[in-house]
């Protein structure tokens, strides 16, 4: 799979242990909007997706966190690698957070299931939204993000996802 970009704060040291979390990120694109997850209490959009577990391979996770975090069903031969982003910066207890995030283009089937959302994902109010790729670029751009815009993983986050957007668009995937 190509590397789409890297994301290193570099503020750690190099010596330091590492947490390395690797994940993987549906892209779903339907008449020129993407699916989205919109956390609406801190205003941002972020990719359906998340951590593989120990023992899943990529398609069971891609199928897996899309499910509970969007409450849509993945088809899994429409499945296609698109590309990841390499992420290093200064992780909790000093150690350097590590994560490998894999992107997939996929399509989902017109039946839907509830959301089955961590807690964090809940107080998070987590939603699934169908959105304009620049309406989610502008937000995630803005600095209208709360608490959260102070903590430096989260705006790793929100950058990483805004760039893929860009990269999207570049590329005519929404054309």
């Amino acid at each position: 799979m190509r590397l789409l970009f890297e994301l290193d704060t570099k503020d750690y040291n190099p010596n330091s242990a590492r947490l390395i979390r690797p994940s993987v990120r549906a892209i779903i694109i339907q008449s020129g909007r993407i699916a989205m997850i919109h956390s609406l209490k801190y205003n941002y959009y972020k990719f359906p997706g998340g951590g593989i577990e120990n023992g899943e391979n990529h398609l069971l996770t891609l199928l897996r966190e899309v499910r509970e975090e969007a409450g849509l069903m993945v088809i899994p031969d429409s499945v296609k690698a698109y590309g990841y982003v390499h992420r290093q910066q200064l992780g909790r207890q000093g150690k350097i957070f590590v994560q490998d995030n894999y992107y997939y283009f996929c399509q989902v089937d017109q039946k839907t299931a509830s959301q089955e959302l961590d807690p964090y994902e809940s107080e998070e109010q987590f939603t699934l939204t169908w959105v304009l790729p620049e309406q989610a670029i502008a937000i995630n751009q803005s600095p209208q993000h709360g608490q959260r815009s102070y903590d430096p993983h989260f705006f790793i986050m929100t950058a990483r996802e805004t760039k893929v957007l860009q990269l999207l668009q570049r590329e005519a995937y929404f054309a």
